[in-house]
């Protein structure tokens, strides 16, 4: 299992990023499917996640900025960030939690790091 993402970058403080992420490999089934973030010497902080069922859930830091979304057929996850703020500079990690077609259990994958840095 790989999950690749993509659409970092550096941009003003205000603007918007669009990060996505693809999980491949032997997939039976994704349950959640997220993105969360490290920034040196903070803890890590789960930014967004949703679940199979589309349900999803936020932290209070990017609630009514940012929109999580996902596509289950294609076994995608997009994170549409708006109305970026100096503190959203981080790196950010997709991450899921997948039952490759081999087992019946879940494990948790993330992807690799992609840099988000905002201006002010």
């Amino acid at each position: 299992v790989q999950l690749q993402a993509s659409g970092g970058g550096l941009v003003q403080a205000g603007g918007s990023l669009r990060l996505s992420c693809a999980a491949s490999g032997d997939i039976g089934r994704i349950d959640t499917m997220g993105w969360y973030r490290r920034v040196p010497g903070k803890q890590r902080e789960q930014v967004a996640s949703v679940m199979e069922s589309g349900s999803t859930n936020y932290a209070d830091s990017v609630k009514g900025r940012f929109a999580i979304s996902r596509d289950n057929a294609k076994n995608t996850v997009d994170l549409q960030m708006n109305n970026l703020r100096p503190e959203d500079t981080a790196v950010y990690y997709c991450n899921a939690r997948i039952r490759p077609s081999t087992t019946y259990m879940y494990s948790d994958w993330r992807g690799q790091g992609t840099q988000v840095t905002v201006s002010s």
